[in-house]
């Protein structure tokens, strides 16, 4: 008997990894809930990482090194698939027994698509994401200007409002130069909006023209003046922060801005629109589909406990939790239109269609390899150490040799 009570009160400690650009502070509130219904877990929170690269470059290390001190991770959406392969979490399946697939219907099927690999499970969708267009609507109020549809219409307003402002440090763009995974999304959202596709079932489907056209148009930015000179070296969270202290007209950004922008702290708190990004003339607009992950480390002591606990940080009581605290976009279809989340972040309402035609970065269990020519390229272009046409053919010549 007394041996039964003692392992009934057992205490179990998870350790959860959190990007620290996706509000831990907000997160710790939904561990603390969880911790109040099951006294016996204490969940103890890690932060890291402003970058998806910072982020998987850590999470690398911990994993190859078979750490054990950690159980349960955040992963960005490309990630997943090659966590699996490499053995580094442990699928759902035998916790959601014959349901998986039934289990996983309940998320936007972008996300259900994301965590399944080979039938299994691997992983459970903390929150949607995908790249809007932030404005600040005081200023395009002022010079009497709608949001932009085209990207040409954006440099036009970028152009007029800044030159009326005359305030040197208002710059008409910022968006992710820097060689980082925003920068693919950047070359993509051009790209795709021409109606082109860079992988076709596995293999490469590369469009010099389209990616040139992209290259320059970020390019031509810089050139005109719209975007600041040293672009090549603007982050993800660099964006975010210019924005959130009064310095940019337009910005290119996740979802996760949003709060941030709204919160004490910030010279543009009730000053800001968002709409679904501008497309290239005469083409459809696009937007990048990102969205974070919860994986149970194939190293973890705990992990039945482990996977109980990220079911409930995957449910739609968190989901709705997250998006009216922390403005994180959710995972599940319903909760967009959920009165308590429209009633915290309007915006969300008109931000589920985003969410769901936005495309997926090529599927390829080669990622990471495309990811850096991508990025690279980009980021060459952009600091002036290639034209858009050297640029293109470089990305197709290494492209091709790794997607045969």
């Amino acid at each position: 008997m007394t041996l039964s009570a003692s392992v009934a009160t057992a205490q179990t400690n998870l350790r959860v990894f959190v990007s620290s650009q996706h509000r831990p502070d907000v997160w710790r509130k939904a561990f603390d809930m969880y911790e109040a219904k099951n006294p016996n877990v204490k969940v103890t929170i890690e932060t890291g990482g402003n970058t998806s690269e910072q982020q998987a470059q850590y999470l690398n290390t911990v994993m190859t090194a078979k750490d054990s001190s950690l159980d349960v991770m955040i992963l960005d959406v490309i990630r997943p698939a090659q966590y699996a392969a490499a053995g580094w979490t442990v699928p759902f399946n035998d916790t959601l027994g014959s349901d998986a697939a039934n289990y996983m219907k309940r998320y936007l099927p972008a996300y259900a698509e994301a965590n399944t690999v080979d039938g299994k499970v691997v992983a459970l969708p903390a929150f949607a994401d995908a790249m809007f267009l932030y404005y600040r609507k005081d200023l395009l109020e002022k010079h009497g200007i709608q949001p932009p549809q085209t990207w040409d219409e954006l440099a036009a307003a970028a152009k007029k409002v800044t030159e009326a402002e005359k305030d040197p440090n208002l710059q008409g763009l910022s968006f992710q130069g820097k060689a980082i995974e925003g920068a693919v999304c950047t070359f993509l959202l051009p790209y795709w909006s021409m109606g082109k596709q860079l992988v076709s079932d596995g293999k490469l489907s590369f469009d010099k023209d389209a990616a040139v056209k992209s290259l320059k148009l970020w390019k031509d930015f810089v050139d005109q003046g719209v975007a600041k000179k040293n672009i090549a070296e603007v982050a993800t969270d660099d964006t975010r922060k210019e924005f959130q202290a009064g310095n940019v007209l337009f910005a290119v950004n996740w979802s996760y801005a949003w709060g941030q922008f709204q919160g004490a702290e910030s010279a543009v708190r009730d000053k800001v629109g968002v709409v679904k990004l501008p497309a290239v003339q005469g083409g459809q607009p696009a937007s990048c589909l990102g969205g974070w992950e919860w994986g149970v480390s194939a190293y973890s002591n705990n992990k039945t406990e482990a996977q109980k606990f990220v079911q409930y940080l995957s449910s739609p009581e968190t989901s709705e939790f997250m998006a009216i605290n922390a403005a994180l976009l959710p995972q599940f279809p319903e909760v967009y239109t959920d009165a308590d989340v429209t009633k915290a972040v309007p915006w969300f309402a008109n931000a589920r269609p985003v969410v769901e035609t936005a495309k997926a970065r090529p599927v390829t269990p080669r990622y990471n390899e495309v990811s850096e020519i991508i990025r690279t390229t980009v980021n060459g272009v952009l600091a002036g150490q290639s034209t858009p046409e050297e640029g293109a053919t470089q990305m197709e010549g290494r492209l091709r040799r790794v997607l045969r």
